[in-house]
């Protein structure tokens, strides 16, 4: 799926933007498929909490600020289930993570208008931390992105920094996962804008954040894990529940008992 060139670059870089993953009619399907979820399902709140909102939006839109957001889309949407099972987006990722590649989660993520939700740099890795960094972050476009609705932006390198501390509390109290905004800034990251039906991936332990988004329309994303079966998980978002293999197999530890989900 991926020329030597692009692995080459993701493993310099950290990230990678794959072209028009999905055709134009899954798009469709899959944009339909979101809007319902987000009608049905999805949560709209405040996002993200910490000192770092007073840094990247002033008092009036900070107040207004919003994200909406679920998990795992693929257990609501057989459409999901087979956009994340994508053929073509297993067989890049095996390219960047081997042979064997296993699902981890999906979740969604809309900047609405106007005042949609910024991020500040920061690592996935906090959110959902593995032994190493064979674990790749997909962001399924359903909306092109530009600076106007705060695009993907990376802090090019980052990942051979490996997993770095984050802030997590505060005088005020527990805060969201995010990097001293003072020596983490989005004006020296990497814009990364894409096209619906491209995907951008990146490492666990790639530095990135978005500005927000000041358009009058939403911006749609959803973001795809995947890891390689043997990189164990030790902490955060789907601990200990094992994912779908949609490349290659899960070879057998010593030691190991049969899956649960119990």
């Amino acid at each position: 799926m991926l020329t030597r060139d692009q692995v080459q670059y993701y493993n310099e870089h950290g990230f990678l933007r794959i072209p028009q993953v999905f055709s134009p009619a899954e798009i469709d399907e899959l944009s339909n498929e979101l809007d319902r979820l987000v009608r049905e399902w999805a949560v709209t709140d405040q996002g993200w909490t910490g000192p770092w909102r007073r840094a990247y939006m002033t008092e009036e839109v900070e107040k207004k600020s919003k994200l909406t957001a679920m998990h795992d889309l693929q257990f609501y949407s057989s459409a999901w289930l087979r956009a994340v099972t994508n053929p073509r987006l297993a067989e890049a990722m095996s390219d960047l993570l081997g042979p064997n590649v296993e699902l981890h989660h999906s979740t969604l993520h809309i900047k609405p208008p106007s005042t949609g939700h910024p991020f500040p740099m920061h690592q996935d890795h906090p959110f959902y931390m593995h032994e190493n960094g064979c674990y790749v972050d997909v962001l399924v476009h359903l909306d092109d992105t530009r600076h106007e609705n705060g695009e993907i932006r990376f802090l090019d390198g980052s990942h051979k920094l490996g997993a770095l501390e984050h802030i997590t509390m505060t005088p005020e109290g527990p805060c969201s996962p995010h990097l001293p905004t003072d020596k983490y800034r989005l004006e020296d990251t990497v814009p990364v804008p894409a096209k619906r039906g491209d995907v951008v991936c990146f490492s666990i332990h790639t530095i990135h954040g978005s500005y927000i988004n000041t358009t009058d329309k939403a911006r749609r994303l959803v973001r795809v894990g995947y890891r390689d079966p043997q990189n164990k998980q030790t902490a955060g978002q789907s601990l200990g529940r094992p994912g779908l293999l949609v490349r290659g197999y899960r070879d057998r530890q010593e030691g190991q008992t049969l899956l649960t989900t119990g």
